[in-house]
């Protein structure tokens, strides 16, 4: 009986490159994810991602001190790498993890519709008056739920195209009015580890 058996020229020249392609990915994507929730104060998710990375990345050193001289190996540790990081930022896109503050400044009198959105949407806000360059103009302040933006975005893009508006990372929430969070395909699995810290 025969058995089908790769050849050692194939196996160090595409299929260990090719896995240390896909390791490179994993590991890099782990510790781009790592990095953001590390940002965000998200002490227990971290260190088990941390975890996985290194023994990840252990794997795939060890492979390549097999035969330093296999340049295939070094172009798929390099490549893997530099497309780990895409991979890492589109997985944290899609886990919108955490609350932003979203600052929306638009002229007075033009504020009302805005403002309704939101508090319909069970979203607190605070409305200030301010200076513009140009005139007066009304400040929004909102502390959202991050996978919400685009949902808001979209709203301010077709009821107030010239509103101008930023979005800044918040780490620490104490008190306020918040809209209800709904756990998606990505965040219902490890919500208990990614709900944003409280400062008491």
């Amino acid at each position: 009986m025969s058995f089908f058996i790769i050849s050692p020229d194939v196996y160090n020249w595409i299929v260990l490159p090719l896995l240390i392609f896909v390791a490179q990915i994993c590991n890099v994507s782990l510790e781009t994810i790592r990095v953001i929730y590390v940002s965000k104060g998200i002490k227990y998710l971290a260190p088990i991602i941390a975890f996985f990375e290194i023994v990840i990345w252990l794997l795939a050193i060890e492979a390549i001190l097999t035969d330093i001289s296999n340049i295939a190996m070094f172009l798929g540790f390099a490549f893997g790498f530099a497309l780990g990081t895409y991979v890492g930022l589109v997985i944290d896109e899609k886990l919108s993890v955490g609350r932003v503050l979203v600052r929306i400044v638009i002229p007075e009198g033009s504020n009302e519709e805005i403002v309704s959105f939101l508090q319909q949407g069970d979203y607190g806000v605070t409305s200030l008056y301010a200076q513009g360059s140009r005139g007066e103009v009304r400040m929004i302040l909102s502390l959202v739920n991050r996978a919400e933006i685009p949902r808001i975005i979209e709203h301010l893009k077709t009821t107030n195209p010239n509103a101008f508006f930023s979005i800044e990372d918040v780490r620490y929430v104490n008190q306020g009015v918040f809209r209800p969070w709904r756990p998606t395909v990505f965040t219902g699995m490890i919500h208990p580890f990614i709900r944003s810290r409280k400062k008491n």
